[in-house]
Order: C-alpha cells, then structure tokens, then sequence
C-alpha cells in the first residue's frame, strides 16, 4: 500500500508523490515566540515529528525546516493590533528580542523533552529580512501588490487562485468577521507584506522607509523559498493556520514565482481541554512543567498527544493522561517479555516449545501496523497490532523466533512513536535481589522474601512468578 495523506488543497486523501524522487521537502509552521508553548501547540509540533519519522521509515530522505516567528505576528492574526511579542514586552516593561531568545531557547528544551527528532534548520525570521524584501519588491513589479505610504499590500484579486485551500471567496470576504475596516486597502481581504510603524521596537530600514517590519505571512513564504526552494512538497501547521496565513502564502509564494508552492497540505486539529477550548482565562492552558508537576513523565504526554489522528480533534484530560501512562506500561511489558522470550535478554523465557510458532500472528502485526501508518498516518489504528501481541507472548505461545521478530516490529514501530522503554539487557543488582529472594523462599522466610519484593516494588521492579520463575519489569 502506498502512503496516503489527506491533503488540504482539494480536501481528499491523495497517493504521496515527491517532487523529486524519495526526497522530501517539508516545512512545519513553527512557534511565535512571546509566550512559552503549551501542550495544544505540541500537538502540531509532534504531528510534524510522526509525519518525518514515518517518511523516513518509508525510505524517504526528508529535508525538515521548521520556522521561528520572532516578529510581525500580529495579535488578531490579521493586519491589525499589535505584535504579540512586543505587547509583551511593552505589557511588562522587557526587551522583546530577550523575549524571543528566552522563549525560542525553552521552545527548543520542551522539544527534547518531548523526544522530538531536531528539524534540519529552525530558521528565525528577523534573520531573513532581505529575503522577505526580495519577494515583496518582486510582487509590486509584476503588478500583485501596491504601496500605500510606508506600506505594502498585496491585492488578493490579482491572483485568481486565492481560496482554494481555505474555500473562501473573495466576494465573501467584506470588512468584518476577521477583516478589520482599513481605508488604505482596496480590497478588505488585501494583507500586509510590510509595514510602517515608528513605534515598533523591531523594525528595518528599507525603500519603503526607516521604520518597517515584515508581514506574518511574508516571513514563511520567504524562509520556505530560501532553504526548501520554489516548490515544497509538504506544508504544515495547525487548523488555525489555513486561513489567512497558509491562504496568503500561497497567493503570494505562487504570484512570485509562478510556481505551485506546496503539494501537500497538513493541518493538525485543535487540541481541547476537558472537551473545551483551551484558554488562559480558563486556567487550562498547560505546559510541559504542569504536566510533569501533576506527577506525569513527558513520555506520557507525547503518547497521548500521539495516540489521536492528527486530522481529528483531541480531548486532554488528566483521566485520558493517566490511561496514557497505563499503556505505555504495557507497551514495556509487551517488549520486555518479547525480548526475554526471544533470548535477546539471556536465555530464553517463557517462549513455545517450537521456535517458529507464532510467526503467522506477528506478520499480521506487523502488516496492520504499517498499512495504518501509510493511510494518513494512522496512529489510533497503528497502535491495536502492538497491544494485540500481549495475550500472544503472556501466554507462551511466540517462539523463540516469532518472538524476535516481534521484538523487531516493536522496534521499528518505537522508531515512528518514540515511546517504548526497552529493557532487555539485565540488572545485576535486581537479579542478584532476586536471587535472594528465591532462597528465602525456598528456606521458607517469608518474611524475608516479601522484604526483598517491597524494596524492588518502592524502586518501580515489579515481580512476577511464573512456571518458567520469576520476571522483573519496570512499572
């Protein structure tokens, strides 16, 4: 089965197809950032991580550029309203650059916490000026956008494809709804790719004047153009980002260089909180911190922000975080005993009498796995081929290869997931406890035994006997 993806522009599920042949160009909306990132934009962050990971499983050589907003993002999204960052920095009296730096340096932490695979470039857009220049220069030449004063617009009925991944239509997009009343446009859905504005802390010089910045939506289509080229094959970012940003980008990517910008367009659903929107007035806007301070690991987190399809809205809640935790449980007890009963942990453990048996049962896993996986990345159908193999090993009836191939197919889908523990080599010091602990049994102290059981259980060892003897597991 080839690899599918829903793509946005023309809202169907469509055969993957690279522009140049198992090279990938991908571009992920990144974070703007004046405030700390939050769980729901996580959700974006680790879809963009699934989609790389999976590409590259498939055989793919992927190119991933995943940008930094440090300026120009306006607080309604639009053209209007202040820059978030600096109504931060003015709000509380700071540097908005130290803003910038702070927040991009905690960004690039809670995504290694979160076992996010490094983008190739995380390119900063107070960094790409001149490229962002180069298109609007470019876009009032050939006749796209106009000058009104320090400036520029770009003319949304100049580009006859302006609509087609949103749906909206220039002839229903009057002043009002997210338009705001702006005399200096002709058109009310025209949108700024530079701005005048003496007040503005982070502001360029440029032919346009000596108090300039950059519109939101330029910076991608510029950093895009400079490091992927052209034409990309995959442009993502979260459902809020379809219109206007990815709509405009497009409009002004595509008038610039009369090429297709994107081919496939992804957006990630809204991440909801207790089966509401998430909102500071709420009180449920949640970081890294909090969840770790609710006494939860990260490794849970990404499980569960991972474990929804990224097309489908998610609901958080600390119940749903708690069920995460209990199976990632499983999914380490599923490896470890695969591994035991393989011999991949020492001699074999717990595994059928013929080496082969089960391995009709593990091909199907592995089969379902994938063929979830390339229809849209499908996680929530991924993940039954994993739990399936657990009354399978539970019950010796893998082995000793089939168990090893399991073992295998947990690896492979560990490296898409990012969310098994394995631990297969052995732990002197649990063993030898459990050596201990086998002769007080046999010597009849109880006592003793449930000592040595108590102390392992406080450390997170959990012990099971069985007719092949005693199993350790992490809980």
């Amino acid at each position: 089965m080839s690899l599918r993806l829903f793509n946005t522009l023309g809202r169907e599920k469509q055969v993957f197809e690279s522009i140049e042949p198992r090279v990938v160009r991908m571009y992920n909306c990144g974070p703007t950032v004046y405030n700390r990132q939050h769980i729901g934009n996580f959700r974006a962050f680790l879809f963009a991580d699934l989609l790389r990971r999976w590409l590259e499983i498939s055989g793919y050589e992927v190119r991933q550029v995943m940008n930094i907003t440090d300026v120009g993002h306006l607080v309604d999204d639009a053209d209007e309203g202040e820059d978030k960052i600096e109504a931060r920095a003015r709000r509380e009296g700071l540097d908005p650059w130290q803003i910038s730096r702070e927040n991009t340096e905690t960004f690039r932490d809670d995504m290694r916490r979160l076992g996010v695979q490094p983008a190739h470039l995380y390119p900063k857009a107070t960094e790409h000026i001149p490229e962002m220049l180069e298109i609007v220069r470019g876009l009032i030449e050939k006749g796209f956008a106009y000058r009104t004063g320090g400036n520029v617009y770009f003319e949304v009925g100049r580009f006859d494809g302006y609509g087609k991944l949103s749906g909206n239509r220039i002839e229903d997009l009057e002043a009002g709804a997210r338009l705001e009343v702006n005399d200096e446009k002709r058109h009310p859905a025209d949108f700024a790719l530079w701005k005048a504005d003496p007040h503005h802390i982070m502001k360029w010089e440029s032919e346009y004047g000596p108090d300039g910045f950059p519109g939101w939506h330029i910076e991608c289509s510029a950093m895009a153009r400079r490091h992927l080229g052209d034409s990309i094959d995959i442009h993502t970012g979260g459902e809020d980002n379809i219109f206007p940003h990815h709509e405009c980008e497009i409009a002004q990517s595509e008038s610039f260089t009369g090429a297709p910008f994107a081919h496939y367009w992804l957006h990630t659903k809204f991440l909801q909180v207790e089966g509401g929107k998430m909102a500071k007035s709420l009180g449920n806007v949640f970081t890294l911190d909090d969840v770790e301070e609710r006494g939860f690991s990260i490794r849970a987190l990404r499980y569960l922000l991972l474990s929804g399809h990224y097309g489908r809205p998610l609901n958080f809640t600390w119940e749903g975080l708690r069920g995460a935790a209990s199976a990632l449980e499983n999914l380490d007890e599923i490896a470890l005993r695969l591994a035991r009963a393989s011999g991949a942990a020492g001699e074999p453990q717990g595994a059928a009498a013929e080496p082969e048996a089960g391995l009709d049962r593990v091909a199907s896993a592995r089969a379902a796995f994938v063929e979830a996986m390339d229809d849209d990345l499908d996680v929530p159908n991924a993940l039954p081929a994993l739990f399936g193999l657990r009354p399978a090993v539970l019950e010796g009836r893998l082995g000793r290869e089939a168990a090893a191939r399991g073992l295998e197919l947990m690896r492979e889908a560990d490296r898409v997931l990012g969310v098994i523990e394995f631990q297969e080599g052995g732990d002197e010091r649990i063993e030898g406890l459990i050596a201990a602990r086998n002769r007080a049994r046999d010597e009849r102290d109880w006592a003793e035994a449930d000592r040595i059981r108590d102390e392992l259980l406080a450390e997170g060892v959990v012990l099971e006997d069985g007719a092949a003897g005693t199993t350790w597991r992490r809980r």
